[in-house]
């Protein structure tokens, strides 16, 4: 196979981790943003303070679009690496892993937004918790840490 066409598969893990990352990103801060503005209405509505705080839950899935730039980046340079150096540049596996790793990222993004939505549920009723709710977030988190750290070892 054409080495340049093989760059070119390689690559497109590449743009498939990000892409996929981002989605799982824009449905979890989607999901933590709608309960934070319900909980935000309440408060209003009962004149309680309303605490900003929630944003918190509501940006904490956009650390997986991080996650999937960086494992972005890391495939794109082993590709270059490669091809440059006249070797193999193994498309199907970094095909692979852009498309499982970045489906892996954005079910930890989605079911962070998840989470984040009851918390800002919670806290906003309850004033109270917002260290546990963060701890639950931070479990989830984890899953897409795991998943870049774990590839890029494999890379």
């Amino acid at each position: 196979m054409d080495p340049e066409m093989m760059l070119s598969l390689g690559s497109a893990g590449a743009a498939a981790v990000l892409g996929l990352a981002a989605i799982g990103s824009a449905i979890g801060t989607g999901t933590a943003g709608l309960a934070a503005v319900g909980a935000w209405k309440r408060c209003y509505a009962l004149e309680k303070s309303v605490p900003f705080i929630l944003v918190t839950f509501v940006g904490a899935p956009l650390s997986q679009t991080i996650y999937g730039m960086i494992l972005m980046n890391a495939l794109v340079r082993t590709a270059t690496e490669r091809a440059a150096a006249g070797e193999v540049v193994g498309w199907p596996a970094m095909l692979a892993i852009g498309l499982f790793g970045g489906a892996a990222m954005a079910a930890s993004a989605a079911f962070q937004g998840r989470v984040g939505a009851a918390a800002a549920d919670a806290l906003g009723e309850t004033g109270q918790g917002f260290g546990n709710y963060l701890m639950a977030i931070g479990v989830v988190e984890t899953v897409a840490l795991f998943v870049l750290v774990f590839i890029q070892a494999a890379l």
